[in-house]
């Protein structure tokens, strides 16, 4: 396989990972008088985003080593992007979890801040994207 399929590849899952981060909005507004289907959908979300995460991490680290291309500073970067985004993400369901959902203010300052940490998610995916493209 040539470095070229291997990045083609990586953007691919590089938009269907942000793709996925702007649908996921919506699961404050689906679940919106249900807590527990809130913490449901958040799990299932959390569970994918790692998953779709990965994918793109194993995918940009094997071009990298496979084309030779070096440890570049957007390289650095987009691991170090990567690694905030899971700590972030494992933060929230976390909180979620753990929180008293069946207490209506609560439930809304989790909601606010699910929604909150999505544009935060879906701003460094595209700032991310944007460099990659200029860098080109």
């Amino acid at each position: 396989m040539e470095v070229a399929q291997m990045l083609a590849g990586h953007s691919i899952l590089v938009y269907l990972f942000l793709a996925f981060l702007v649908g996921g909005m919506i699961i404050p507004f689906v679940t919106a008088k249900n807590p527990q289907g809130f913490r449901k959908g958040s799990f299932i979300y959390t569970m994918i985003f790692q998953a779709i995460a990965t994918m793109v991490a194993f995918s940009g680290l094997v071009a990298v080593f496979t084309g030779d291309l070096g440890w570049a500073t957007t390289t650095i970067i987009m691991v170090a992007v990567w690694a905030v985004m899971m700590y972030i993400e494992i933060k929230k369901y976390k909180a979620i979890k753990l929180a008293n959902l069946k207490n209506e203010n609560t439930h809304k300052v989790l909601k606010s801040a699910f929604i909150k940490i999505s544009i935060i998610q879906v701003l460094l995916v595209s700032i991310m994207i944007v460099i990659m493209i200029l860098k080109a």
